[in-house]
């Protein structure tokens, strides 16, 4: 009888993604990202083991969101204080950090636990069209 086989450290190679998000919408484009960080697509993948990829993500500040999204959206944060809760559409985070919307859609498609925080670390995100990853010769992935 065979055993399931359990991914370790070290047996595995990580990749680099680029992706161009540009015209893009938001939610299908981080669910594949999402996939891709933790390691979904390989056949060595294993749940409690973080086997993804590095995710390169260009034009940023060009992702399209549909409907009214862009007005309705809202993303809260509260401080822990009384009064301390602060509100900021979809619209305007797109304007002043576009990289923060794709990484809060992002971060809510992973799980909910400690790697969680790991797969997120290796996701790089840019407004523009260059970025300094130029060395891990990253494979262009097409959504």
């Amino acid at each position: 009888m065979k055993t399931t086989q359990v991914a370790k450290e070290g047996e595995f190679t990580r990749e680099w993604y680029l992706v161009d998000v540009e015209n893009k919408v938001l939610g299908r484009v981080a669910t594949e990202i999402a996939s891709i960080l933790r390691g979904k697509k390989k056949p060595i993948y294993t749940p409690s083991v973080d086997t993804g990829d590095f995710v390169i993500v260009l034009n940023a500040d060009k992702i399209a969101l549909t409907g009214n999204k862009l007005a309705d959206k809202t993303y809260y944060s509260h401080s822990g204080f009384p009064g301390g809760i602060k509100s900021v559409t979809a619209g305007k985070l797109l304007e002043k950090k576009p990289e923060e919307l794709l990484k809060k859609a992002v971060k809510g498609m992973l799980p909910k636990n400690k790697l969680a925080s790991h797969m997120l670390s290796k996701l790089k995100i840019y407004s523009g069209t260059s970025h300094p990853h130029k060395a891990q010769m990253p494979k262009v992935f097409e959504l």
